[in-house]
Order: structure tokens, then sequence, then C-alpha cells
């Protein structure tokens, strides 16, 4: 079988050209899963060191943002914030793109953004959908991703055979912006979820309590969570988790905090109340400005014991 050709009996459209902006830890893998799926992907990084992990996966170089655009039948963005965002479309993509293109941005920006930027791709006659993801880099890298989607039927539906050549699940959250929404809520929870789970095995090992026969117990009780069964922030309990790597590698502790403020400040543009939403981005800043990061979430635990 060619390199080209369809793996893992897709149904996509396989002469598709996707245009792919931002390689970093999670775009260099989706671009890369895009191409073990058939589709041919001209991508573009600011990082040199990006560009030439992404060429050595079959992806094609391109000079500029507006290039990988040029032409494609889709283009996806994994950016780091709702400014490069509005920027990269604003003076580039909306400019280089194809009439009838597909415009997919997979970051994670606030919701306002995404809405804003949606709104203009449309007066400009492309279809564009918001689809964030869950499951961190080594979802990326295996292409097991979950995306959230916001846009018009028409838009999912056309993102969709994309999206599953990079992800396990595809999930339509409603209109422009919904993804976000959905991402961000999610997010809040799990950072607020991992706190509560942290302190609680700290807690229980005070108490004298060995963390596995906790975890024994917690794990079929009442106290279950993900951020416990699949997740543990304790090394050597549970499956297997950054924990037992020194905490590296996962999901940021700067990126929680980061969805963190996305969270709480969307919550403050529609009057929803999140005590623990913001009690959860006051720890993760206390754990960032301690110079940690860079560390995966769960250690939050260090801060906690």
């Amino acid at each position: 079988m060619s390199r080209n050709a369809p793996a893992h009996g897709r149904a996509a459209d396989m002469t598709k050209t996707i245009g792919f902006i931002g390689l970093g830890n999670m775009g260099g893998g989706m671009a890369a899963n895009l191409v073990k799926n058939g589709y041919a992907v001209r991508a573009f990084d600011l990082s040199e060191e990006a560009l030439a992990k992404a060429e050595a996966a079959g992806v094609t170089r391109s000079t500029s943002a507006a290039d990988a655009a040029a032409g494609a039948d889709a283009v996806v963005t994994m950016l780091p914030a709702g400014k490069h965002v509005d920027a990269v479309y604003n003076g580039e993509v909306f400019e280089a793109a194809k009439p009838g293109a597909l415009l997919l941005d997979c970051s994670t920006i606030d919701v306002a953004t995404a809405r804003r930027v949606i709104e203009a791709a449309v007066a400009k006659g492309f279809l564009m959908a918001d689809a964030p993801v869950s499951g961190g880099i080594a979802a990326a890298n295996g292409g097991t991703l979950t995306f959230m989607v916001g846009g018009t039927d028409e838009a999912f539906d056309m993102a969709k055979p994309i999206l599953s050549a990079m992800g396990k699940a595809v999930i339509h959250a409603g209109g422009a912006g919904n993804g976000q929404a959905a991402k961000i809520c999610n997010n809040m929870l799990l950072g607020a979820t991992m706190i509560a789970t942290c302190e609680s095995f700290a807690m229980a090992q005070k108490l004298g309590l060995d963390p596995q026969t906790f975890y024994d117990i917690s794990s079929v009780a009442s106290g279950q969570s993900w951020s416990m069964t699949s997740y543990c922030p304790l090394p050597g309990v549970g499956p297997q988790s950054p924990a037992d790597n020194d905490y590296k590698g996962g999901f940021a502790t700067a990126l929680m905090l980061k969805d963190l403020k996305l969270a709480t400040e969307a919550a403050a543009s529609v009057n929803a109340s999140v005590p623990m939403g913001h009690a959860a981005e006051a720890l993760y800043q206390l754990l960032a400005n301690k110079g940690e990061g860079g560390r995966d979430f769960s250690a939050i635990i260090q801060l906690l014991s």
C-alpha cells in the first residue's frame, strides 16, 4: 500500500489537500496522522525544528501560513491563543484560501474570538468551524483525540472525515463557538477534579491510609473520577501516568492554567457562578509561580501535600 493510500478504512475523499498551520506539541502529531490517512498536507510553523519533524512524517513544507492555505481544500490551524488565530485568519488565510475551502480552527481560545473569526469567514464565503481537542500529546500522536466542534451542520459534515483522521471521537457541540465552550467547561471540571483528587490522597496518607489501599477503595466507590482511575497523581498507583515520570509529559500546568483563565473569563461574560473554577485557577497559578508551568498538571499534589 502506498504512503497516501487510505488507512483504517476511512471514508474520506483521499484526494483532498490540507493546509496545516501550527506544528507544536499537538499540531505535529495531528498533521502526521492526516498524512497517514491519505491526505496531502502542506504545513507551516515558525519553528524550523517542527517543520523538519513534520517533513520526516510526510508533510510538505510551506513558506508561510498563506502559502499553506493557498489551493488547499481545507485549512487546519493549531495555534497558542485567540490573538494568533485572529491574526492568521484575517492577515493571511482569508486572502490566500481558495473559494469554498473549509476552515477548521483546532486551537483552544476564547469563545468570543472563535465566534468573531467564524463570522468573518462566513461573510467571506467560507465554511468554518471551531474544533478544539481533548486528549493531550499522546492522543495527538496516536490519532485518538476527541474533537468538540462548533459550527453549522454543513460545516460539521464536511469537517468530520478530516477530524476523524486525527481522532477517535468527533462531536457536534452546536453553533459557532460551542466547541470552545465545551472545551473550557470540560477542562475547568478536570482541573477542579484533579485538585480534589490530590487533596484526598494527601489527606489519606496523613491519616495513615496506604495510597494503594485508598485507590483500591475509592476507585470503585462514589469518589471515583477520571483523575483518579486514569491519571492518578501519585507514582506507582493506578495505571501509568505522568506521576510515574516525575510529572513530565502529559498536560502541562501552564496549559491547564490557560484553560482555567479562559473558563473564568467566559463565566464572567455570562454571569455564571464558578467558585470551584476560580479556586482551581488560583491554585494552578501558585504552582506556575513556583516555576512548575512545564510539569504535568497532576503535579499540583506536591503543592497540597
